[in-house]
């Protein structure tokens, strides 16, 4: 398949051309949300560009077995092996079963990817289905020599690792600051090394989600559980790992430790990861009080918005900054994306409505169809290839108004290229219409309209298109009858 794709690999930290290692088939592994909480918008993020990413690959013709978890156990407040179980310290505040504290939030986590618009994964497993994968895997490690046992918890023997694997392969940072920027052990610490980290930890007698395993009664570690599951539908290598960027340094980096210490083999080819959030040039984050959930971006009902906007037009708005790019949130960004994805679905609304209107027409289609390809394969160039669709849009108004010609092939080959990148590859639908249901009322409203036209009536007439505008719609009499659109 030569289709010049190229995209960054945070491994070789420069842009490689996409080769799968079993081309057609592209297998890939995102990791998900850890569900105790609502899902925050850098996780939306990075699964709306991921998102993308899947649906370019499948209109490329790849055959993409999407793998994205569900963390439902095992992550504890610490990136370090230390704090209680995020789980079992909210169903503790809730008075409820960890088990109830997953389902809740997971329904949260799908009703809000499902408001963007984004493709269900091919397959997603949860931690809590895959306890005998992981157990499995810590085994085989321990047996390699690259863990140790201690009362019941198992430790990655990073000292060992490093003899003979690369462990900052990733993120090219030094182990000797690494280790310097790591607290040193005290009399009561059970790790051998400083940057040792637990792939089976051993359950405490108040710990409610805890399995048997050869080591004692426990739980996972966080890293082993993507480990285990990407491996099981993926395979040992596999094409493309991606998640957001705040996982490269430990998450990511413990996990291709744990893949080789098992497998001797880099688990995937390539690497991806999605940049920060920021609001008004400051990094969001629960403790600096400026992040957002995302049913408050959608109903404004936050102090730093000062109103609600429609998922896609939010959509649109993260599409506009290339996922490697940090996305800084502001009313005045947003209002500008609002107003943008409006000007993008009112010329996707008029294509149906164009007629061919010459032989040939004044403009090639087909250079504009290069140009979208060459942003998207440009690793995954999203605000290019917006860029480029906002020409489409001039084109499209232009024919509209009977200033621009056209002939049948050329708009034919205009709705495929459209239908392909805006609601195809971007993903984006109209969500503020609301359905067929509000283009029969409009219909209804312009019929009542030319009726009282005909009837001499221009009081009403012109009631109704001064009532239409104050909302933000806009009617143009043409020969062809009455359009509307969304100003």
């Amino acid at each position: 398949m030569d289709n010049q794709l190229v995209l960054y690999n945070t491994l070789t930290r420069k842009k490689e051309k996409f080769e799968p290692l079993h081309s057609p088939f592209v297998g890939m592994y995102v990791c998900g949300p850890t569900v105790y909480s609502d899902v925050h918008l850098g996780n939306c993020r990075t699964f709306v560009s991921f998102d993308l990413i899947f649906r370019y690959l499948q209109h490329l013709g790849y055959k993409v077995r999407y793998v994205r978890n569900i963390t439902d156990a095992g992550h504890l407040e610490g990136d370090n092996d230390e704090g209680e179980d995020k789980f079992a310290k909210k169903a503790k505040l809730e008075k409820l079963e960890p088990m109830e504290i997953v389902q809740k939030y997971t329904l949260g986590f799908h009703e809000v990817l499902r408001l963007f618009n984004t493709l269900p994964p091919s397959i997603e497993p949860t931690a809590t289905g895959h306890i005998s994968e992981q157990i499995a895997m810590v085994q085989r490690i321990i047996e390699q020599g690259y863990a140790y046992v201690v009362n019941g918890t198992v430790y990655f023997d990073v000292e060992k690792y490093v003899k003979e694997y690369d462990y900052t392969i990733l993120t090219n940072r030094k182990l000797e600051d690494m280790l310097n920027n790591t607290r040193e052990l005290n009399g009561q610490d059970e790790k051998r090394g400083r940057l040792d980290f637990a792939l089976w930890i051993k359950a405490k007698p108040e710990h409610i989600m805890r399995w048997p395993s050869p080591w004692g009664v426990g739980f996972p570690g966080w890293h082993i559980e993507c480990s285990a599951m990407s491996s099981k539908y993926l395979g040992d290598q596999f094409d493309i790992h991606g998640g957001g960027m705040d996982l490269a340094a430990t998450h990511h980096t413990n996990e291709i430790a744990q893949s080789q210490a098992c497998n001797h083999t880099q688990p995937a080819k390539y690497w991806m990861h999605t940049n920060m959030l920021t609001v008004n040039g400051a990094r969001m984050s629960k403790s600096a009080g400026n992040g957002f959930l995302p049913h408050e971006l959608f109903s404004g009902n936050h102090p730093l918005l000062s109103r609600g906007y429609s998922p896609m037009a939010v959509r649109f708005f993260m599409l506009q900054a290339h996922y490697r790019s940090t996305l800084d949130f502001s009313n005045e960004a947003l209002d500008a994306a609002d107003k943008g994805f409006k000007r993008l679905m009112n010329a996707m609304a008029l294509l149906p409505k164009l007629k061919a209107t010459a032989k040939k027409a004044a403009f090639k289609v087909d250079e504009l169809r290069q140009r979208c390809y060459a942003a998207m394969n440009d690793d995954f160039n999203s605000p290019v290839l917006i860029a480029e669709l906002f020409e489409a849009v001039r084109i499209i108004n232009s024919i509209h108004d009977g200033k621009l010609a056209v002939d049948e092939q050329s708009l034919a080959d205009l709705k495929t290229l459209m239908q392909h990148f805006v609601h195809d590859i971007l993903g984006l639908i109209d969500d503020n219409t609301g359905s067929d249901d509000f283009e029969r009322l409009m219909e209804m409203i312009i019929a009542l309209r030319n009726e009282a036209k005909l009837q001499k009536d221009y009081a009403t007439s012109d009631r109704i298109r001064e009532g239409l505008s104050a909302i933000g719609i806009q009617l143009k009499d043409s020969k062809e009858g009455t359009l509307w659109n969304k100003v």
